[in-house]
Order: structure tokens, then sequence, then C-alpha cells
């Protein structure tokens, strides 16, 4: 009876992390970036189409309410062509926009993705990101980071969770705007 009701529990998903904790997660990324950034002067937030926006969304509206100041110069980037993969592809990809209007040249980069896993999305970023000058630093953050089976030699500077699990396990977060709630959950294999 056990092993069915875990069993049951996989396929549907294990909820890892609630709305309350959630919410507690991104504002401690905030702050670490706060302790890291000060005012933020030389410094841009870029989330990574099409899942990062949303946490880099969220990570900006905070760091503005917190330091009282809307000058956090804020980008979203897409990396769809810029991936290893995009031409092995049972079906076309759909890209989602580009919205950056300043050069990063010089300034500090914060890359914002909502989960870490092969570091190959990563990697896509880092390339489409030079179309837009050569950044003094990079730093990432990232909600979710799965330890296990990187590809790529590429760690996130901010963490909100770490996630260990097989690779036949998937972790999938949740957000309000889409899904209705704030969660991440962690299922046995891809749906």
């Amino acid at each position: 009876m056990e092993l069915l009701y875990l069993q049951h529990i996989m396929q549907k998903g294990r909820v890892i992390l609630e709305k309350e904790r959630f919410g507690l997660t991104i504002d401690r990324l905030c702050h670490q970036l706060i302790e890291n950034y000060e005012d933020f002067s030389n410094a841009c937030l870029i989330g990574v189409q099409p899942r990062g926006v949303l946490l880099a969304k969220r990570i900006h509206k905070r760091l503005s309410l917190i330091l009282k100041s809307s000058d956090i110069q804020y980008g979203e980037l897409d990396i769809t062509f810029y991936r290893d993969d995009f031409r092995i592809r049972e079906k076309p990809l759909a890209a989602s926009s580009t919205n950056i209007d300043f050069l990063v040249e010089d300034k500090k980069v914060i890359l914002v993705d909502d989960v870490l896993y092969t570091g190959r999305t990563i990697h896509a970023a880092l390339t489409a990101l030079q179309h837009y000058g050569r950044p003094k630093q990079v730093e990432l953050v990232a909600l979710v980071d799965r330890r296990f089976n990187r590809h790529l030699p590429i760690q996130s500077d901010y963490i909100g969770l770490t996630v260990d699990a097989v690779d036949e396990a998937y972790v999938k977060v949740e957000w309000k705007e889409l899904d209705g709630n704030d969660k991440i959950l962690l299922f046995s294999n891809k749906e």
C-alpha cells in the first residue's frame, strides 16, 4: 500500500517548496544580492526566457521595493537559437522576445533562471548576451539548483534551493502568474 502511495505521489509530483517558503526564498535571494551590489549602479538584472523571466521580474520588483528605487536596469533574454539542441528538436521551437534596451558593456550582469540543471541553457544565455556588449562580470541566480548531472562547468552564485535528484527526476517550478500558485514540485520522471 505504501509503495502504491509513493508511486502516485511521484507521478503527481511531490511538493518540495510551498507558497510561504517560496516567497521567503526569493526575499533571501534579494538580500544576498543587496549585500553584494548595494545600489546596483553598475549592474543589471537579466531574466532568461521564458521561465527565468518570472523569477527575474519578482526579484526586480522586490529589490525596487526594498531599496526604494526603480533605477535597477532590467532585461529579458531569449536564447532559443543559441541552444546547442535547437536543430535536433522534433518540432520547431517558438522563440520568446528579447527585451534589453541597454548595453551590458563593462556592467555586472546578474543572469536569472528558474532551474539550473545541465548548464546548457546558461551557456546559451552567455553566448546570446555577447550581442549586448562585454560584461565586466556575470553572476547567476537560480531558484533551484539541480546539482547532479551537470554537463558543463557552470554553477550558480545565488541559490534558492538545492535539489539532489537522479537524472530521470524532473523539477518543476509553478508560478502564480501561470499556474495559479507558487510552488516547486519534484517528479520521478519527466511527464
